[in-house]
């Protein structure tokens, strides 16, 4: 079996029809760049939803992965591993938090800050468990995040969903104010809002909640699934703003392509007791030496400060197609993860458009596409994408 129409059918028959997929049957990448079975070559501005922070193929990480899988691939939490160990060193190091928690995805990290804040406020707050929101949010797809994520059209369809959850205006400070109630335990907020359209807030935001969460006895915590390992141009991407949590989650690039999530906090926040949370695979020593060594390989190589400076430059250069297009009507980002909006619902076009040239992106909204490039990126290639990006741009116009 070879050919595109060959894995389509066998993908029609046996997976469940869950995601409207392009058209391409990826086999191979390395880098910034992915090929398909036919052999054609793309510009993956996707970077598996910003996962590759490190690059496709990145050699360190393969050789982490083929070395521990010849060493030791899996054993229970109920003994200590190497891996898990030197993964938890290098994060709380470079951290301003305490402890780690590891697990397998960003969802399964955001449920387990969700329950660390609950177990906090029935130690410590009198039984509380309300835990603010914004809208636009995404917190995964486990019940308890859908219920956590301030898009309605992600619970309609799974009522009733968990209850303890508010969702106010992003970027507000007096609508958090205005929900805190006796009840409140914790304020959960993404840094910038990726899937919600990559929507940045201000300092003085972010500031504010923290402040608002001191003086109320709550915690703030910080989805970084997103964000963290180096994506906003820091290494954290709190660090973008100044603002320390109480709790971070993390996933995505933490792994350089391997499943794997953490949540990390204070030890004033640190509320569980043995036997309160758990994982089979959490903390696996194949995923966590791969973490490692992605995680080690980003600090080394200062890849947060070239995520700042390309990011720069994609801006700028995105500015200017802008600026040649009317029907752009915004761009805007940090780091490297970047939105252009159109006046009309042009994106499936312009995505089709753009894969024929050879560029993928994220069609994150009908009106809206993201980028999201590996932090590895060189100006070269932000040239060589954003010449097929204008490609793309002129055939779906026409």
């Amino acid at each position: 079996m070879t050919s595109t129409a060959e894995w389509k059918e066998l993908e029609s028959k046996y997976y469940m029809f869950l995601v409207r997929r392009q058209p391409m049957v990826l086999e191979r990448g390395e880098g910034a760049r992915v090929w398909d079975v036919e052999g054609k070559e793309y510009l993956d501005f996707t970077s598996g939803w910003a996962v590759n922070n490190a690059g496709h193929s990145n050699p360190v990480i393969a050789e982490a992965i083929a070395e521990q899988a010849k060493t030791l691939v899996q054993t229970s939490n109920q003994f200590y591993t190497i891996p898990q160990l030197k993964l938890a060193e290098i994060l709380v190091e470079n951290s301003c938090l305490d402890k780690i928690f590891i697990c397998n995805s960003g969802a399964e990290a955001n449920e387990g800050a969700i329950k660390l804040a609950k177990k906090y406020g029935k130690k410590h707050k009198d039984g509380a468990y309300h835990i603010i929101t914004a809208l636009n949010s995404f917190h995964g797809r486990t019940m308890m995040n859908v219920s956590a994520t301030g898009q309605p059209h992600y619970q309609e369809l799974f009522q009733p969903i968990p209850t303890g959850f508010s969702h106010v205006p992003y970027d507000d400070l007096d609508a958090v104010k205005e929900a805190t109630t006796d009840n409140t335990v914790a304020v959960m907020i993404e840094p910038v809002q990726g899937e919600g359209g990559v929507n940045i807030p201000s300092v003085e935001y972010l500031k504010g909640v923290r402040d608002w969460c001191d003086q109320n006895g709550m915690l703030l915590i910080f989805d970084e699934v997103q964000t963290g390992l180096g994506r906003l141009g820091t290494l954290f991407g709190y660090q973008s703003f100044g603002v320390e949590p109480d709790i971070i989650t993390l996933a995505k690039g933490l792994g350089g392509g391997v499943p794997i999530g953490a949540f990390l906090a204070k030890d004033s926040a640190c509320a569980f007791d043995p036997g309160d949370h758990g994982s089979t695979f959490g903390g696996n020593p194949l995923t966590c030496a791969a973490a490692h060594a992605s995680t080690k390989y980003i600090i080394d190589n200062e890849i947060p400060e070239n995520a700042a400076k390309m990011g720069e430059y994609l801006g700028e250069r995105l500015r200017k197609i802008q600026s040649d297009n009317e029907f752009i009507t915004d761009v805007r980002g940090m780091g490297l993860i970047w939105a252009v909006e159109f006046d009309s619902d042009i994106t499936p076009d312009v995505i089709a458009a753009s894969n024929e040239a050879g560029l993928l992106m994220n069609p994150m909204r009908p009106n809206a596409i993201r980028l999201m490039p590996v932090l590895t990126i060189t100006k070269e290639e932000i040239d060589e994408a954003l010449s097929r990006l204008e490609t793309g741009l002129a055939n779906a116009s026409k």
